[in-house]
């Protein structure tokens, strides 16, 4: 099979326009027409510009003889929030690595999609778990690094403050990272990859090192800043609820395969507590444990 890659990588070239004043909560997802269309698809997400559909036909890759990825077949659509969950060596940081062009698979096709079907070639961005920032720039600076070269210099420290502003740290602009908590730290991360406006997000367990409050307060703006920017979202993580709460559909992986494909059909803002989505939180569970109550 052939292997379809791209550069996914790139630099802003001009002045990222980072919009402020965003649609309301009830235009970013359209009801369907027909009543007796399935509870899912009900509340479709509205894909930002730049949103780039993903398609995974046969998808391999192998260490040596070691298959971590067996025959992955997935469509995301534009704007879908996805999250992949599984037990630990399952697959699933490799599959990111590979959808963010930080790897090559070993087999099958990668394809990026805008919204009229033609090939894309999408600007993507990754948040990993540890922030990773610069110690020696400022909070700005760091945020700065996400535009790369070719950038006027005021330009991008406005669309730098601009961005700082939405995850709530507009005071910290000229702060340096070591004096920032951990939740904030990962606030500018998530600044970083936000500034050049992506048209798809990557997320790697980056709530994993938080302590509780500050995990759900971090779900709460990363829930926020892609209803409001609507670009794709992949999240991957070890959290059962966390996936359930944030995404539109999770993706069980075991032994690099997919074991279950399941639609989250509630509408967001989802409260804790729900027991709608404790009975799916069940489901995956038993799917991840591999009991029947996830078949």
């Amino acid at each position: 099979m052939s292997v379809i890659t791209h550069e996914r990588f790139h630099a802003v070239a001009e002045e990222p326009a980072y919009e402020r004043d965003v649609a309301p909560v009830a235009e970013r997802y359209a009801p369907v027409a027909e009543r007796d269309a399935p509870v899912a698809e009900r509340y479709a997400p509205v894909a930002g510009p730049g949103a780039a559909a993903i398609s995974l036909t046969g998808l391999e890759k192998s260490f040596g003889t070691n298959r971590v990825l067996r025959g992955i077949n997935l469509h995301i659509p534009a704007g879908q929030f996805v999250a992949v969950i599984g037990k630990s060596g399952c697959g699933k940081s490799t599959l990111l690595r590979i959808l963010m062009g930080l790897d090559e698979p070993s087999a099958g096709e990668l394809h990026f999609e805008n919204a009229d079907g033609t090939q894309a070639n999408p600007n993507a961005r990754i948040v990993f778990q540890e922030p990773r920032l610069l110690p020696w720039l400022s909070v700005a600076d760091n945020v700065v690094v996400g535009l790369g070269d070719g950038i006027d210099r005021q330009a991008a420290l406005k669309a730098a403050d601009a961005v700082l502003s939405e995850v709530q740290l507009g005071e910290k602009v000229g702060e340096w990272p070591a004096r920032l908590s951990g939740g904030q730290r990962q606030r500018v991360a998530l600044a970083r990859a936000l500034v050049s406006r992506p048209g798809v997000l990557a997320l790697d367990e980056p709530l994993g090192a938080l302590d509780a409050l500050t995990r759900i307060s971090m779900q709460e703006l990363i829930h926020r800043v892609w209803r409001e920017l609507g670009f794709t979202a992949v999240l991957v993580t070890h959290d059962v609820s966390e996936a359930v709460h944030l995404a539109d559909r999770v993706i069980v992986l075991d032994e690099g395969r997919i074991a279950l494909d399941l639609a989250i059909p509630y509408p967001h803002p989802r409260r804790h507590g729900n027991p709608g989505l404790a009975e799916l939180e069940g489901r995956l569970l038993a799917a991840i444990l591999g009991t029947d109550g996830g078949h």
